[in-house]
């Protein structure tokens, strides 16, 4: 029975597999936690399903963030810098109604999915958007990482 057991976590342990992540080697896990109270003027555009606005305060995020409403009560919150390069001083992306636009090379990400809008096809690795976690409530919108 022993002999079983142990051939069995063997198996078990060897049929998982572990590619690692997807990590991007650009941007950095910071911890923070912003809430977005919608009957400010400042997030009162959250109110209306497909508007976004772009959050600078300190310490949220890299370079600041986007929050979008992507309707049914629904918000997803990314990155504000470029996911492909570090960032500089042209890597923080600026907002374009539904999309986020890094002005170093104009790469085009949109703020429904996070995806490359305009992704080379030149064989490099690209990197989509940095999400991080939101949660609504009380009318308040709160982002997390």
């Amino acid at each position: 029975m022993k002999r079983i057991s142990g051939l069995l976590f063997l198996l078990f342990l060897f049929a998982c597999e572990n590619n690692g992540t997807n990590r991007n080697p650009y941007l950095q896990e910071i911890n923070f936690r912003f809430d977005a109270n919608l009957n400010l003027p400042l997030y009162s555009p959250l109110t209306n399903t497909g508007s976004a606005v772009l959050v600078t305060a300190d310490g949220v995020g890299t370079q600041g963030i986007f929050i979008i409403n992507a309707g049914f009560n629904q918000f997803r919150a990314f990155e504000a810098s470029c996911p492909n390069h570090a960032p500089n001083n042209c890597s923080t992306m600026t907002l374009n109604g539904q999309v986020a636009t890094c002005s170093c090379e104009d790469y085009e990400y949109s703020l429904f999915t996070g995806q490359m809008l305009n992704r080379p096809d030149d064989g490099n690795r690209y990197y989509d958007m940095l999400e991080y976690r939101t949660s609504y409530g009380g009318n308040s919108v709160t982002v997390t990482n």
